[in-house]
């Protein structure tokens, strides 16, 4: 334990002194342009199996990107878009078996058009969401609401439903901006087997094509609706959890941009007022978020064997001293906002929208040589995680918080893991009228635990995370993140979107061969198959929910068990007959 501390220090303090190794290409291949492989930025995917493909393309125009979709049609042979940096945890890049084709967006990176008067602009769907925001805001315009991350591209990020924090307007998804599109699609011989289609607000294959997990084709540009540039005031406030439930319920609607995080042993919520302000209202604040920063790699390694023996030797009470170190040094540091992007004086921070929306520094500086490096980058041997996300319908959302708080109470040593990813993040997503965005007003559930670089190795009080995330799911009815989560989680998720229906409709419309759908997509649209893998260890991944004892591990003394709260939970608990008595020293802490 003593080591942590200083090492966590110097992270912190690297922060400030490191360049960048920007993540790998999630595609690679090793002659030319066959016998590729497709992988996200962390490296792996729930399975830990490695995508492959006889080969790639990488269309630099519209017309080179129907040459491709084209080309596997004619063949009959799978395909799958691969965005510049995937960070779906799922499989939707792979195109499925090794004789797949993969075409990548990354040369499709350039503003199209932009109509300042009517506030719109038109990007390619390779572009990041770092330069699509960046291009508004030169021109005085903004794009209300973006996830955190600006590292995405349009095309992944669409593709996901991914969002920010908001209940106002139409809400935190991005793709409730969207007013037009173009995506290329295959087609019959006699249309030269691909074919673009245009969509517009008001067509109703616009609200299938907005979120379609990359199964209707390839989307070639996206046209946004803008809206005039503001300004923003940020500040961070933490309590207690005592009115956590109840807070829930109404903190949307208090905040525009409102989000909170739990960190449920430390019993504390950090509450984030984040509300529009006038553009007139002094301040150039900027978001430089700690985590999406380049951190010094050696550190990073360190730190990750550390956690390992935490993870693997560590008693409770090491590993709870230990996770109530990131949080406090987060918040020493303004979780890296500035007053005016070189020095925090304090809260609150009031800044343009495009300066405080989304950060990533860690792919934007130059490269390095590997001396430091985004945190999840696979090259190095650092942090593994798991990154489970989940929405429950906004009236049910303080329910569900108050079973979490019970669940908590049975043990709180068991969330320290928890308090050490800086907590479950709480964003507010609102409905949607596209298929497969969300079918409700909601709280979407964000939680990152740590995975092991072993397959099958159980984690301590893996059992607690899992009763939560089945807990969610079964009792009320949450729907999953279609680019984060384990295979359990999607186990009939589309069943739990009314317009499923429509949605595959269109599909077999646009793509009646299933060129650009895999055994994954289908199985989580619920097409054919199940998601879930049964086999030895299964539901110690996350690839199953337990029904037997082998799918845990019993020659570790994992054996298959009710949840303690939630008893129709099936979930890897261990046998605690020979533990020791660390209870008392640790309600102390």
């Amino acid at each position: 334990m003593r080591t942590m501390l200083p090492l966590l220090v110097i992270l912190v303090v690297g922060l400030r002194l490191a360049g960048a190794s920007p993540p790998p290409q999630p595609v690679a291949c090793t002659k030319g342009t066959t016998d590729c492989t497709v992988t996200n930025v962390y490296g792996s995917f729930p399975d830990r199996t490695i995508c492959r493909a006889a080969d790639a393309s990488f269309p630099r125009t519209e017309a080179e990107l129907v040459a491709a979709v084209a080309a596997a049609a004619a063949a009959g042979r799978k395909a799958k878009a691969a965005t510049r940096h995937s960070h779906s945890f799922p499989k939707l890049a792979c195109p499925g078996g090794r004789d797949g084709t993969i075409i990548s967006t990354r040369f499709l990176n350039r503003t199209v058009a932009f109509d300042a008067a009517a506030r719109r602009i038109t990007v390619e769907s390779g572009v990041v969401l770092r330069d699509l925001i960046r291009a508004a805001a030169a021109a005085g315009l903004a794009l209300p609401h973006s996830p955190y991350w600006y590292g995405l591209t349009v095309g992944g990020l669409l593709a996901t439903g991914a969002h920010g924090s908001s209940l106002w307007g139409k809400g935190s998804a991005v793709h409730e901006y969207v007013v037009g599109l173009r995506i290329v699609t295959p087609a019959p011989a006699s249309q030269g087997f691909a074919v673009v289609r245009e969509l517009v607000a008001g067509d109703p294959d616009l609200d299938a094509a907005k979120v379609s997990l990359g199964v209707l084709g390839v989307i070639s540009q996206v046209t946004f609706e803008l809206q005039p540039q503001f300004k923003r005031s940020v500040r961070f406030v933490t309590r207690d959890d005592s009115d956590f439930a109840e807070k829930v319920a109404v903190w949307g609607g208090a905040h525009e941009f409102g989000d909170m995080a739990w960190l449920p042993r430390q019993g504390k919520v950090i509450y984030r007022e984040d509300d529009r302000v006038d553009v007139a209202t002094p301040g150039n604040g900027l978001n430089d978020y700690l985590g999406f920063r380049a951190q010094p790699t050696l550190g990073l390694i360190t730190a990750r064997a550390a956690e390992e023996r935490l993870e693997r030797n560590g008693t409770d009470i090491a590993r709870c001293l230990a996770a109530r170190l990131p949080p406090s040094l987060f918040e020493l540091q303004a979780y890296g906002f500035t007053n005016d992007g070189v020095f925090f004086t304090g809260w609150p921070v009031v800044g343009f929208q495009h300066r405080i929306q989304a950060s990533g520094t860690c792919i934007s500086s130059p490269e390095d040589g590997l001396l430091s490096s985004c945190t999840w980058d696979p090259r190095i041997r650092g942090p593994f995680l798991y990154n489970s996300g989940f929405s429950i319908a906004l009236p049910r959302a303080a329910a569900f918080v108050a079973d979490m708080m019970r669940l908590r109470d049975l043990n709180p040593r068991a969330f320290c893991d928890i308090d050490a990813k800086l907590g479950i993040l709480m964003r507010y997503v609102k409905a949607s009228s596209a298929y497969l965005g969300k079918p409700e007003d909601c709280v979407d559930f964000d939680v990152t635990y740590y995975r092991s670089y072993d397959d099958g190795e159980p984690r301590p009080h893996s059992d607690v995370f899992d009763e939560l995330e089945q807990m969610a799911l079964r009792k009320y009815g949450a729907v999953p993140h279609w680019g984060k989560n384990r295979n359990f989680a999607f186990d009939g998720a589309a069943a739990k979107y009314p317009n499923s229906g429509e949605f595959i409709k269109v599909k077999e419309r646009y793509d009646p061969d299933g060129i650009f759908s895999s055994e994954w997509s289908d199985q989580v649209l619920g097409i054919s198959g199940s998601p879930n893998i049964v086999d030895k260890r299964c539901a110690i991944e996350g690839l199953c929910v337990c029904s037997d004892d082998s799918h845990c591990a019993p020659e570790l003394g994992y054996f298959c068990r009710p949840g303690k709260l939630f008893k129709e939970a099936r979930v890897c608990s261990k046998d605690k007959s020979a533990a020791a008595g660390d209870d008392d020293l640790l309600d102390e802490l």
